[in-house]
């Protein structure tokens, strides 16, 4: 077990689902939403029209993506709203769940603002593929105009392998004989999407590995040192503080490490770090908000040296 998962695993208390900027609970709530609010205007059709014909051809193309460009360039918001919307319980029961059982780690292991870039990156990258696939294959191009894509299996099919990718010793249910490795669940969530998706649908099956390989590439990208997602926390951030003018904007500092100096003998500018509980809740703030690989040297001793001596 690393040293990230060891403080992960004593921090769980203080990490809450009404935690404040907590990116999985926003993803699983908009989720939540593009599951309710579609549902709810096709029960008002199902009463007014006594048929869902009329929501499916005139109301559910707003939100899900078509396969041909003419109807893109119609709405082309589907891009990102598709991967929120779905009309069918079980896989928005079941998209939900794999996205809080991988997203939920990916979090804890490389901070809060890289759930929401990697899920984008999926599902945009899916859209593309999904429309591409169904222009480049042939038996597919009839079909065109009524083929569409919902949900957000390209996008979660991203954060699986981006978390797979990051921590692949990473196990869960360590009561169980010391866990269960990581990579073990990825296989079993590409087993289930791909049966349930099935041969039938070269499209989907494209759509949803072009979504695993955007995790994948973002994960090798943060490891030599480019992030991604940087520009969209960045073009957020700006946005937020346009929309609120009466916010000042503050230069982001780094938290000044608090530094006891032992005179006894010593130089007299020799800085030697206490270890206190506020500073370790510092240090865990800051791998929840920007992931453990981002600590430094003296950060990383201080957690060690808070395990050995039970500062807990």
């Amino acid at each position: 077990m690393g040293e990230s998962e060891r403080y992960i695993d004593r921090r769980i208390k203080k990490i809450t689902l009404g935690e404040d900027n907590n990116a999985l609970i926003a993803l699983i709530s908009i989720n939540a939403i593009g599951f309710i609010i579609p549902g709810l205007i096709r029960i008002i059709y199902l009463i007014v029209n006594s048929s869902g014909d009329v929501f499916s051809s005139h109301v559910l193309p707003w939100f899900i993506l078509p396969a041909n460009l003419h109807g893109l360039a119609q709405a082309p918001w589907t891009v990102l709203s598709y991967m929120f919307v779905h009309t069918h319980i079980i896989n928005a029961f079941t998209n939900i769940l794999w996205l809080w059982a991988f997203g939920s780690i990916l979090q804890d292991m490389a901070g809060n603002k890289k759930l929401i870039p990697v899920y984008l990156y999926g599902g945009v990258a899916g859209a593309i593929v999904f429309i591409s696939a169904n222009y480049a294959i042939p038996q597919l191009r009839p079909l065109i105009h009524s083929a569409y894509l919902e949900g957000a299996n390209p996008a979660i099919m991203a954060i699986a392998i981006a978390t797979t990718a990051l921590a692949p010793d990473y196990r869960i249910f360590r009561m169980l004989n010391g866990g269960i490795p990581l990579w073990v669940l990825t296989i079993l969530f590409v087993v289930i999407n791909f049966v349930s998706i099935g041969t039938g649908a070269p499209a989907l099956l494209l759509a949803n590995l072009a979504g695993g390989l955007a995790g994948f590439l973002f994960i090798v990208a943060l490891r030599h040192g480019r992030d991604g997602g940087a520009w969209m926390i960045n073009c957020y951030e700006w946005f937020m503080n346009l929309c609120n003018p009466d916010k000042k904007i503050i230069a982001h500092e780094r938290t000044r490490e608090k530094i006891f100096y032992k005179t006894g003998g010593k130089k007299p500018f020799e800085k030697h770090s206490i270890i206190t509980q506020q500073r370790v809740d510092e240090i865990l703030d800051k791998i929840n908000q920007k992931g453990f690989h981002l600590l430094s040297e003296e950060e990383k001793n201080i957690l060690k040296r808070a395990g050995e001596s039970d500062l807990y």
